[in-house]
């Protein structure tokens, strides 16, 4: 037994360490996210922010609320888009100590803080103004409704419960793994059977489907645009094997001891699935880790899905001081070993984002194999932006060029976008066609003068000809204005003047289309340029 003013000591250096930590890990984020360029999606929901709506043809509507309600307040800016995600992501591990200390008290609570703060999925979170920022507050917000709900029966426990879960269906449709956890846990778990004959449970259900207003009216006037993408249009629903490398996946975004260790927390937490608190992180855990594992095999395979799992994590954090109270000397060894990597692996992800965030360091990381295309280039390609007379169109040969060409114009900029494959494969075809800025909204404006922009590294190299070679179709009368090679050519952009097509051209052989031959031309000489004038 632990004397009280040993625990007493312990707690306190516990929350001493994980108060320096999260001061150290949060004025990081601010910097960061103060000075790194836009990701190509962040500036999409940038955009969609502009255009207030019940959701949009990839997401719910919150992303975009919370980034038009801060830049209401604070006005148009890298750190006022992503304020909301800063202090929301600030809450996480806040929420696994409260978790934690409904399992034990002491020292845990700021132990379990300190592990969630420490896993770079974690620290990093609402450095971005991304979905999964309050995705994963909304999950966590009903898992702690749901373990407090279960031990005093309390209808504002229940209602957080609701509340946590409304949250979740207006930020993504992947809440539909909060659910299906929850369902594991309500029918294979003594005690969520249980909680089916109370009203607490039932009113929770009632309140959480109000986070799935927004979906029915966004898809009901879309014709189910929303939900053709997330569950059709994204996945191919066929096993593809190379889809078992998941778990190493998993593992490098975790870092690896800590996955281990949190694998063990898993099974641990099933074997004492009996004991109050642990049920709950058994199921909905398991869910999340298994559920997600499986789901994969079958689903999209071309998208970034490290993070599904992250709310599982978070949870197996909260009982992880519990489970390492009773282990040997040698798993504790381990996991403060596991954390000493996952705090490793922490900073050098702030360190990518920071070098990221600065012309030199992007330099330094352009010839790295993880090179951050999506935060670059953005800056130089609008600053290198040709004079043009008034009337001309700004158009872009696909969204995300022109999403992060109108954040850096601001909201008052109009820029279409031509149908790339790009458009389709990220979901934002419909989206487009809604705000009338795609090619059908072009044509409207036939014989109109164009600036064209041109992001030539924009798709993979077997897609890239094909598109490139295809602009000459859709636009009319291509003149080169110039270009910007960057990053040892890791970024090539590409500026021609032209004019709208009454109607698209005949494919042609795309080797007689000077923008894929600029383009080829440009990718063989394996050095950056800078910015080139005709």
């Amino acid at each position: 037994m632990v004397e009280p003013s040993s625990l007493a000591v312990r707690t306190r250096r516990w929350r001493g360490v994980f108060l320096v930590l999260f001061v150290l890990a949060l004025v990081c984020k601010v910097v960061i996210a103060a000075t790194l360029s836009p990701f190509g999606d962040e500036a999409f929901y940038w955009q969609e922010s502009l255009h207030p709506d019940w959701g949009y043809s990839d997401l719910p509507p919150l992303t975009a609320w919370l980034i038009a309600a801060s830049e209401a307040v604070f006005g148009h800016g890298l750190l006022a888009m992503r304020f909301p995600f800063l202090v929301l992501g600030a809450l996480v591990p806040w929420q696994v100590a409260a978790l934690a200390t409904r399992v034990s008290g002491g020292a845990a609570p700021f132990q379990a803080a300190t592990f969630a703060l420490l896993l770079p999925l974690v620290g990093s979170l609402g450095v971005l103004a991304l979905p999964d920022v309050p995705l994963t507050v909304g999950i966590l917000l009903a898992a702690q409704g749901l373990v407090a709900a279960l031990e005093t029966n309390r209808k504002r426990d229940w209602l957080v419960l609701g509340l946590g879960l409304a949250m979740a269906w207006a930020t993504h449709y992947r809440a539909a793994m909060a659910m299906l956890a929850g369902l594991v846990f309500v029918v294979g778990m003594p005690r969520g059977r249980a909680a089916l004959r109370g009203a607490g449970f039932w009113i929770a259900m009632a309140v959480a489907s109000l986070g799935l207003v927004p979906i029915v009216l966004y898809n009901v006037a879309s014709r189910g645009a929303g939900v053709a993408f997330q569950l059709v249009e994204r996945n191919p629903w066929q096993f593809h094997a190379d889809a078992l490398v998941q778990p190493a996946e998993q593992a490098l975004a975790c870092t690896p001891l800590i996955y281990g260790l949190l694998l063990w927390a898993l099974w641990r937490a099933w074997r004492r699935r009996v004991e109050h608190g642990y049920d709950v992180v058994a199921a909905l855990a398991g869910t999340f880790v298994i559920a997600y594992f499986v789901l994969g095999l079958f689903a999209d395979d071309v998208r970034f899905r490290a993070h599904w799992p992250l709310p599982g994590y978070a949870l197996l954090c909260a009982v992880l001081p519990a489970l390492l109270d009773g282990a040997s000397v040698r798993i504790r060894y381990f996991a403060m070993l596991a954390l000493g990597v996952a705090g490793a692996g922490l900073l050098m992800g702030f360190a990518y984002l920071g070098l990221a965030a600065s012309p030199r360091g992007a330099v330094l990381l352009a010839g790295a194999k993880a090179f951050p295309s999506n935060f670059t280039g953005w800056r130089e390609v609008t600053a290198a932006l040709p004079p043009h007379p008034n009337g001309t169109l700004l158009v872009a040969d696909n969204f995300m060029l022109a999403a992060e060409l109108r954040f850096q114009l601001g909201a008052q900029a109009t820029v279409y976008s031509l149908d790339s494959p790009l458009n389709a494969k990220h979901g934002r075809t419909a989206q487009l066609r809604t705000w009338q800025r795609d090619e059908a909204a072009l044509a409207l404006h036939a014989g109109a003068p164009v600036l064209l922009v041109v992001d030539e590294t924009a798709l993979r190299e077997r897609e890239t000809r094909d598109w490139l070679g295809s602009i000459c179709t859709r636009v009319d009368r291509l003149r080169p204005l110039g270009r910007v090679d960057a990053l040892d050519g890791r970024r090539r952009f590409a500026y021609y003047a032209a004019q709208v097509r009454v109607a698209r051209g005949v494919p042609a052989d795309p080797d007689q289309c000077m923008v894929w031959m600029n383009a080829y031309v440009a990718s063989g000489q394996g050095e950056a340029r800078g910015t080139q004038k005709p």
